[in-house]
């Protein structure tokens, strides 16, 4: 078996990973901007094939522990929220706007601030609700022996083929004779 159809196996095996995380991914709710999904690719190269993602791909099935987040991680969970259509309850001024005074927020704006600075700090004492439960391991975790198997099982095909020529050959030349 020529290398090029090991690595054309592969590949395709891997084009099969790709949509089936993908699939369990959008299945399982987590999508909100889409940017996890894109992220996802292949490299091949004569060695095998790789799948690559973001770096938080991991946290699709584990979660996130608690610690340290980054700087402006209330914005960050203000993005999340507006890609995936949550809003809080707009959250009134008590003061009135003068020509001495104007508000840098809307309610609206006071609302969504508001939650997601308590949904940054939620996680940044107790970690992702995903984590709290224990994670789970139907992303990615159960499909890649699925994978291996497959890659295994198709390579096996074509070299169980080839070896049935080679033995199909040596009969006919031995025969010949």
């Amino acid at each position: 078996m020529s290398k090029e159809k090991q690595l054309e196996i592969i590949g395709d095996e891997l084009d099969s990973l790709m949509q089936r995380v993908i699939a369990n991914h959008l299945r399982a709710g987590q999508k909100a901007s889409g940017r996890t999904m894109q992220s996802i690719r292949k490299q091949i190269s004569d060695a095998g094939g790789v799948l690559f993602g973001r770096a938080y791909f991991g946290s699709l099935e584990t979660g996130r522990k608690p610690g340290p987040v980054p700087r402006g991680f209330r914005f960050v969970i203000l993005k999340w929220m507006k890609d995936k259509g949550i809003s809080a309850s707009p959250v009134p001024y008590i003061r009135k706007p003068s020509t001495r005074w104007k508000p840098k927020y809307t309610p609206q704006e006071r609302g969504d601030l508001s939650l997601a600075g308590a949904i940054a700090y939620r996680i940044r004492n107790g970690g992702t609700r995903l984590f709290r439960n224990g994670g789970r391991d139907d992303i990615y975790s159960n499909e890649i022996p699925k994978t291996v198997e497959n890659i295994l099982d198709r390579i096996m095909t074509v070299f169980a083929k080839d070896v049935e020529s080679i033995n199909i050959n040596s009969i006919n030349e031995e025969g010949s004779d």
